[in-house]
């Protein structure tokens, strides 16, 4: 897929102040590539690391080679990328950055998915875990590494509820004033087969590492995936993308959940610990399965699709799609404007030229 077959469809006058009012049509690269080779490097996480203009990505899952055989991640693995964004505003199509592979100890077993910035030094990622009780599985945190270093540390922040281990987590976000730790827990690890049974239902959780606490905060879903505060912090947005059942053997199913919901986050009594309230259909999205989600600080609600990148405004009206074949599963913001999306085997820089447009979650 070349960077000029990506389109920008307007559903709703609005999102020109996205796209920039009588701008030119906003810039696209390709910043890593690796479709010769067919792989899939680029497909969670996109989690941007402003001092070093870096974004750290997570693989799909990858077969493993004949001699590195692993029956606890039925013979898988997820790799983890560095991508530094080298861009000077040149106009070539394809920019080809710095890639470095990350890694610390017992990786392997942790296939990592999504992730979030937790400060300057340290990004959480979501360790699915294997079916070997000894590999990390849960929240876990890695340091940032020195540019031009892959090696790095990391420790587990939360592995189980009270004793319990987790299905299979999968996307988190961190909230801006308390450092509480939000989290959405599918099923899908065990239908993939890399996880045991589940234990534990669909849900969404929220750990706090003052007290320790961690409390489940939503349920009902089929396979809850992305989550994201609104910019005011009164929303949380989570993506159900129960059309995609997990297993090979099950079909995708069109029909399926591929939601988005809003809860209302309350403070009943002034109490310390909030409540989620008034859950409600934010939108459905018409390109199926949307998976990581964003605001900007207009409020305005992003999700990367199957069909690339839809946009709502506040009201969960469609206001216009960033379509990108192959479509994407995850993507985050970087500076002013920009946005990088994992396209699988391609990672995207897409230059919005809106007045003002930035990520909610980092502010840039």
């Amino acid at each position: 897929m070349a960077s000029n077959q990506v389109a920008f469809l307007k559903h709703q006058e609005e999102f020109d102040e996205i796209l920039g009012y009588n701008s030119p049509e906003p810039h696209v690269s390709v910043l890593a590539d690796e479709s010769p080779a067919r792989l899939p490097l680029y497909h969670e996480a996109c989690v941007y690391h402003p001092p070093t203009r870096s974004i750290f990505v997570t693989s799909n899952q990858m077969p493993n080679l004949s001699h590195q055989r692993n029956l606890a991640t039925e013979d898988k693995h997820i790799k983890l990328s560095r991508v530094y964004d080298t861009y000077q505003g040149s106009s070539t199509e394809s920019n080809v950055a710095k890639v470095e592979d990350i890694t610390f100890p017992h990786i392997d077993g942790a296939m990592l998915n999504g992730g979030v910035n937790l400060g300057l030094d340290h990004i959480l990622f979501c360790a699915q875990g294997s079916k070997e009780s000894s590999d990390p599985s849960g929240i876990m945190k890695v340091a940032v590494p020195s540019e031009g270093s892959g090696d790095t540390t990391s420790e587990i922040v939360i592995g189980s509820f009270y004793g319990t281990p987790f299905n299979s987590v999968n996307d988190v976000v961190v909230h801006p004033l308390d450092s509480s730790i939000w989290f959405t827990d599918p099923h899908y690890g065990f239908h993939q087969g890399i996880r045991h049974q589940p234990q534990l239902p669909n849900q969404v959780y929220r750990y706090d590492p003052g007290n320790g606490s961690v409390r489940v905060v939503a349920d009902g879903f089929i396979r809850p995936n992305g989550l994201c505060f609104s910019p005011g912090l009164d929303t949380l947005y989570v993506t159900d993308t129960g059309a995609i059942h997990g297993s090979t053997l099950v079909p995708f199913n069109p029909a399926g959940p591929s939601h988005i919901y809003a809860f209302d986050i309350v403070y009943p009594g002034g109490r310390s610990e909030p409540q989620l309230v008034n859950r409600r259909v934010f939108a459905y999205a018409p390109g199926k399965v949307p998976d990581g989600i964003k605001c900007d600080t207009r409020g305005n609600v992003y999700a990367g699709c199957a069909d690339g990148i839809e946009v709502w405004n506040p009201s969960g009206v469609l206001i216009g799609t960033i379509r990108i074949p192959g479509g994407v599963a995850n993507f985050c913001f970087g500076e002013n404007g920009v946005i990088y999306a994992c396209n699988e085997t391609r990672l995207l820089r897409i230059h919005l030229r809106g007045e003002g447009v930035k990520g909610a979650l980092l502010g840039l």
